[in-house]
C-alpha cells in the first residue's frame, strides 16, 4: 500500500506543477522577426563567388531579406556536370525569375561570380546561403 500512496503523490505533484500556469508565453512573431533582423548583416550589393563545378544534381538555397521586410528564399536547381560558370548563370537566372527585378539588379561578373544589387530606392538587404545539396560546388557570399 505504501508504494501506491507514494506513486499517487508523485503523479498529483506533477499534475499540480504542470497546471500551475508557470509556463512563459511564447514570443510574438514580431519579437522573433526583430531578433532575426538584428542578427543579419545588410548591404546594398552582394557577391556570390562560385568555385568548382557540380559533381551531382542538387539545389542551392539562398535567403534574401530586405531590412525591415520579409525574407524570401531563392531555390536554384543545379545539374550534375555543370561547370562553375554554368552554376553562376543558373544562380543569376533563378534570382531574376524569383526576385522582383524592379527592386534588384542581378548580373554575372568575371564569369563565375554573381552580383546582386538593390535599386536606389530600395532598402539595404541581407543575402545568406541557407543550404546546398550540390557536391563539389563551393560558394562564398560577401558584401561588396
Amino acid at each position: 500500500m505504501h508504494r501506491r500512496h507514494a506513486l499517487a503523490v508523485a503523479v498529483l505533484s506533477l499534475f499540480a506543477v504542470t497546471a500551475c500556469g508557470t509556463t512563459p508565453p511564447a514570443p510574438s512573431a514580431a519579437t522573433d522577426a526583430a531578433a532575426a533582423d538584428a542578427k543579419l548583416s545588410y548591404s546594398n550589393k552582394w557577391r556570390i563567388e562560385v568555385s568548382e563545378g557540380a559533381n551531382s544534381d542538387g539545389e542551392i538555397v539562398f535567403r534574401v531579406t530586405p531590412k525591415g521586410g520579409t525574407a524570401q528564399d531563392v531555390r536554384v536547381k543545379i545539374d550534375d556536370g555543370r561547370g562553375e560558370d554554368g552554376v553562376a548563370r543558373d544562380i543569376k537566372n533563378t534570382f531574376e525569375k524569383q526576385l522582383d527585378t524592379s527592386k534588384y539588379d542581378i548580373e554575372i561578373d568575371d564569369g563565375e561570380d554573381v552580383l546582386v544589387k538593390k535599386d536606389l530606392t530600395e532598402p539595404v538587404f541581407a543575402l545568406v546561403l541557407v543550404s546546398s545539396t550540390v557536391k563539389s560546388v563551393r560558394l562564398r557570399v560577401e558584401k561588396e
